[in-house]
């Protein structure tokens, strides 16, 4: 995929409830603001720390669906590059 195509895909997503999967322990959820070359904006967001979790990325994604998000940052800015995978909330499968 190309860089262009890439930020096309990634913009189709602005102004939805997005998960951001990183190559760290931070997982980001919230309200994709911006798009750019580098850098992802997400708003009323929450950022949650996996190292101080108990379960998996995938029972606090579906717990955050289900309850809702638990903001903790007005706005948060992440590194395109630190990130693996983006996806809307709503097409999180619930279990």
């Amino acid at each position: 995929m190309s860089d262009e195509s890439m930020q096309e895909s990634l913009k189709s997503c602005v102004d939805e409830l997005v998960v951001l999967d990183t190559d760290t322990p931070l997982l980001y959820l919230g309200r994709l603001t911006a798009v750019d070359n580098f850098i992802l904006t997400l708003e009323e967001a929450d950022v949650h720390d996996m190292r101080e979790a108990t379960g998996s990325k995938e029972v606090y994604i579906n717990e955050a669906r289900h309850n809702g998000l638990q903001r903790n940052r007005h706005r948060v800015f992440v590194r395109l590059e630190r990130v693996i995978s983006l996806s809307l909330l709503q097409d999180v499968v619930q279990y």
